[in-house]
């Protein structure tokens, strides 16, 4: 067994930050309300891959600092990646056993949830018309579950993080 990288906090780090940076960012112009949640799709893989060093609290502080990038309602993120954090750690056994489509099926409905908890508390604040746009975020992130579990398990494995 290969010893594990001690620098293996700055991975978790350097993945997040870059999950952060894509989630600001508008890769291509005019296609901003199909960007999807990055930092949501890199803190459920972190979940399920190792459980047991990135924990409900990680994400939690993940969510304050999202809280602050977006400028959206201090709490609103902390509160939605908590959520996704303890329900991935909770079925991470049987989630690394289902195949790639099952797993997105399970993102899938991990934003759904987020994005209509999302919406639940804008909708406390004021009225709103949910646009069809609202809902794109979702379908992109569960269409790119595939490539960010691909490179984050690419990662993992050159950097030798194990749980």
């Amino acid at each position: 067994m290969p010893n594990p990288s001690p620098f293996a906090p700055f991975y978790f780090i350097a993945t997040l930050a870059i999950a952060m940076i894509l989630r600001i960012m508008d890769l291509f112009p005019g296609t901003v309300e199909f960007n999807p949640d990055w930092i949501a799709l890199a803190l459920i893989y972190w979940s399920i891959a190792l459980p047991e060093r990135f924990g409900v609290f990680t994400a939690f502080s993940v969510g304050l600092l999202t809280d602050v990038l977006t400028s959206h309602l201090l709490g609103q993120y902390a509160l939605i990646y908590a959520l996704f954090s303890y329900f991935s750690i909770r079925q991470h056994r049987r989630l690394r056993q289902f195949p790639l489509i099952q797993q997105c099926v399970f993102v899938f409905f991990c934003l759904l949830c987020g994005h209509s908890l999302i919406f639940g508390m804008e909708s406390m604040q004021a009225a709103n018309r949910l646009p069809l746009s609202f809902w794109y975020p979702v379908l992109t992130g569960s269409l790119a579950w595939p490539l960010v579990f691909m490179v984050l398990r690419a990662i993992r494995v050159l950097a030798r993080i194990s749980g």
